[in-house]
């Protein structure tokens, strides 16, 4: 039996912190029933972390364009959550269709973060299904685990049945289909598993694989599917174009750099019809150009000028993550703060220009104060630094001791240069595999506090914000990322004795995972230090493309502070044609990641700039009339919320009717300022957990909507549980006073349980009124507000339909 949240959990979900996490009805949900293979993509961390990632969109979107395959999402449910759900004896259920997560096929896991582990095993106990993969049955789902952390899988082995290596696009979705036929033939859990393992890219325990590699990344054309818009703000509430897979710059210290090699680049009109579709499918007003080094992309300038030319006017912004140094310029800067202005962020890594040749990354103090002399000349008053210590510069031969001092002394330098105060975050660095300082050791905890602890005290001092990742946790990362079988046994231990979330300080116990560490301390050390040259890896039984001996001597040149080379399309190729013969040795220093299917892609060229829309004499000429106090269009609208949208917040509700206007294409009005919003209020808030059968609102517009277009547009575009009921166009000429809603509001009428008849409520006793009806329990679930009530003009005792006085006050338009 399918599960409905609100049917069957009804007034307990009020029990738990936003319990819109765990009821569903977004707009743009895919998921479909009866699918003959039926999968689900569970995130081993809370929804509003899972619902901005992009490996979730892509798997989500990927497998619910296939036929007779059907994906939903589920994620790791806060422990009040968790205590419900055994409470009442529900099992953790897909949000688009209500499918019992045991009931599933296949249990899809992308792990981006090692400590996001023990959120696996809690949706592994919250949906039935047995922790290890030796104890699962015949009807069992497959729990497939995918990732960047699976770059060494050995330390969840003993709870998955498989791993999926590389990236989804290369082969697993065509694997998909394989599956889906053995399903369609009736074929059992056991088939399904060894077709599962006949793949190169799946690894299981006692398996080989090769990491799967997406060559068709920058020529797949762009994706219009709407991928569930979230009803609560994520951790990154934005579009994520993803503009550039890979990184060219061979940081020896990162991980993903090595791990998503080669770079491929997508050609621009890719990248504005993606961003298209995210305004006008999604209704994002704030679109990222993700990738690993977003300022090598070529013609990035070019790229966000004609977005902006295109977009701009509709207040939607452009951010570019992740730009080096070297590709900063004030230009760059003006352009993508033309609508929001966004913050200005260093990631340097290591101070000295020493050790920053052994890390492959050129960040000089110079080139930084010369970009925020500039910035401060155009509004920016500050900006971020991110700094890691305990990379393996001492340990290589240079003098790294003093790391601290140095780091404290190019902050001080960069301000006393600016005059400006940072926010400085600090992390301890993790040795990862595939990389080249996947030799080295890690730095001791307690080493690693003490310089942190160095940095922040002189730093705050100087009117600085510095944040630091705890030492402790970084040890905990590196076990799991470093670690073999042993480290599942930890998981497993700590996750036992009450570890959920480890991510999030509030959910971190500390404690434990102190105990559990100590109990295997001679491990945890051994894990965590040096390895000698010719050492065979853990995770030397996956094959990330790249040469070992590539890795090796990129080692021993960070050891002579000798740098390499960005990426470039013909470093490991023939220098003829990609599909022709070979016609000379190769240039550069190939990592073997390019051989003939696989290379470097660059984006060809740039946009063309849109032309500008020409603007009539006589519009120039209204204009400029009333400039100073223009005529304007309102629209007062009236919105129910039922079942799920009894359980959105206020400001949910603001951002819910925010993005639906921008998926109308209305032409919706906005405010001012450095972060344009459009021009909505609603009359009076609800509490959580009220339905409400007439909330009022109204928004302004640039133009003349009909308030029928209006309503058919949003309720086209809305979650479950919001519709849009009575609306009135309104038009305010110049001069004339405009009324806010909050002005006129009386109060509320509500619904009498009862049957004595509607209850005519005056804001001031609303509150209490409530209170009053919630009983002993306190809960105001089962309560509805039939509508918000308005004083009537010059009788502020009286109370009306807001349309009725809101007529009165100005020329309502049909």
């Amino acid at each position: 039996m399918m599960i409905d949240p609100v049917r069957d959990l009804g007034k307990l979900l009020l029990e738990v912190e936003k319990p819109v996490r765990y009821i569903g009805g977004e707009y743009g949900r895919l998921a479909k029933t009866g699918a003959a293979l039926k999968t689900a993509i569970a995130f081993p961390d809370l929804y509003e972390i899972g619902m901005a990632n992009q490996a979730l969109r892509i798997l989500y979107k990927g497998l619910n364009r296939i036929e007779g395959v059907s994906c939903d999402r589920l994620f790791a449910p806060a422990p009040d959550f968790e205590a419900l759900l055994e409470r009442s004896g529900t099992p953790l259920y897909g949000l688009d269709t209500g499918i019992p997560a045991g009931e599933l096929d296949l249990l899809l896991v992308t792990l981006g973060y090692e400590l996001g582990i023990t959120g696996l095993l809690t949706i592994l106990k919250a949906s039935g299904i047995p922790l290890h993969a030796a104890e699962r049955r015949e009807d069992s789902p497959i729990v497939i685990l995918g990732g960047p952390c699976v770059s060494n899988p050995l330390p969840y082995s003993r709870f998955v049945d498989a791993a999926w290596i590389g990236e989804a696009e290369a082969g697993f979705f065509e694997l998909a289909e394989s599956l889906r036929g053995l399903k369609q033939a009736g074929q059992r859990r056991s088939a399904v598993l060894e077709r599962l393992r006949e793949h190169p890219s799946v690894w299981v325990p006692g398996k080989a694989a090769v990491r799967a590699i997406d060559r068709d990344f920058p020529r797949r054309g762009p994706d219009a599917a709407v991928f569930p818009v979230p009803n609560l703000k994520t951790v990154q509430h934005h579009g994520a174009v993803e503009i550039m897979r890979g990184c060219p710059n061979g940081c020896r210290f990162c991980h993903a750099g090595y791990w998503y090699r080669p770079m491929r680049q997508k050609p621009a009109e890719i990248v504005r019809a993606e961003a298209a579709a995210f305004i006008r499918e999604g209704g994002y007003r704030e679109i990222s150009l993700s990738s690993l080094s977003t300022g090598d992309y070529c013609h990035i300038g070019d790229l966000v000028e004609s977005l902006n030319k295109e977009f701009g006017g509709q207040h939607i912004s452009f951010q570019l993550p992740s730009l080096k140094v070297s590709s900063f310029s004030l230009p760059l800067l003006e352009k993508i703060a033309k609508v929001r202005k966004s913050g200005l962020t260093f990631a340097v890594e290591t101070p000295e220009d020493a050790w920053q040749m052994a890390i492959n990354k050129k960040v000089s103090l110079q080139q930084i104060t010369g970009i925020l002399r500039e910035a401060k000349k155009n509004g920016w008053r500050g900006a971020k630094f991110y700094f890691m210590i305990g990379l393996p510069v001492a340990q290589l031969g240079l003098e790294g001791s003093g790391e601290e001092e140095a780091i404290v002394d190019f902050i001080l330098a960069a301000a006393q240069e600016t005059g400006m105060h940072f926010n400085i975050n600090l992390g301890t660095f993790v040795p990862k595999p595939h990389s080249p300082y996947q030799w080295a050791a890690q730095l001791d905890e307690e080493t690693a506090l003490r310089k942190l602890n160095y940095i922040r005290g002189r730093l705050k001092a100087r009117g600085h914000k510095v944040g630091i990742q705890d030492p402790f946790i970084s040890s905990i990362e590196g076990v799991i990322s470093r670690g073999d079988e042993r480290a599942g046994e930890l998981i497993e231990e700590a996750w036992r004795r009450g570890c959920r979330l480890d991510a999030w300080t509030e959910y971190f116990q500390r404690d434990i995972w102190r105990e559990v560490m100590d109990a295997h301390r001679d491990w945890v050390d051994e894990t965590l230090g040096a390895r000698p040259p010719g050492a065979q890896f853990p995770w030397g039984i996956i094959d990330p493309g790249l040469s070992p001996a590539y890795l090796a001597r990129e080692y021993v040149k960070s050891a002579a502070q000798e740098q390499t080379g960005a990426c470039s399309r013909d470093c490991g190729l023939p220098a003829g044609p990609p599909s022709g013969p070979p016609s000379g040795p190769p240039s550069g220093q190939p990592c073997g990641i390019c051989h003939g299917k696989e290379r470097v892609v660059e984006n060809p060229g740039a946009l063309p700039l849109p032309a500008p829309e020409a603007v009539p004499a006589e519009d120039q000429e209204t204009a400029a009339e009333t400039r100073t106090d223009p005529a304007t269009w309102k629209i007062l609208f009236a919105f129910s919320k039922e079942k799920q949208g009894a359980f959105y917040s206020h400001l949910m509700v603001v951002e819910i009717l925010s993005m639906a206007m921008v998926r109308t294409g209305l032409p919706i009005g906005y405010t001012g300022g450095f972060n344009p919003l459009p021009c909505l209020e609603i009359a009076s808030p609800l509490a959580l957990g009220i339905a409400a059968g007439a909330e009022v609102a109204a928004v302004e517009t640039a133009s003349f909507v009909s308030g029928e277009d209006f309503r058919d547009l949003m309720n086209a575009r809305l979650p479950e549980g919001i519709r849009i009921g009575e609306t009135i166009n309104l038009h305010i000429p110049p001069g004339k006073k405009k009324h806010s809603l909050a002005a006129v509001l009386w109060g509320g009428l509500y619904e009498d349980p009862d049957g004595a008849g509607p209850a005519a409520v005056p804001f001031s006793a609303e509150k209490a009124y409530r209170q009053e009806r919630a009983g002993p329990q306190g809960s105001p679930y089962g309560m509805r507000r039939l509508t918000v009530l308005a004083k009537v003009s010059g009788q502020p005792e009286r109370s009306a339909s807001y349309f009725d006085v809101y007529q009165e006050l100005y020329q309502a338009e049909p």
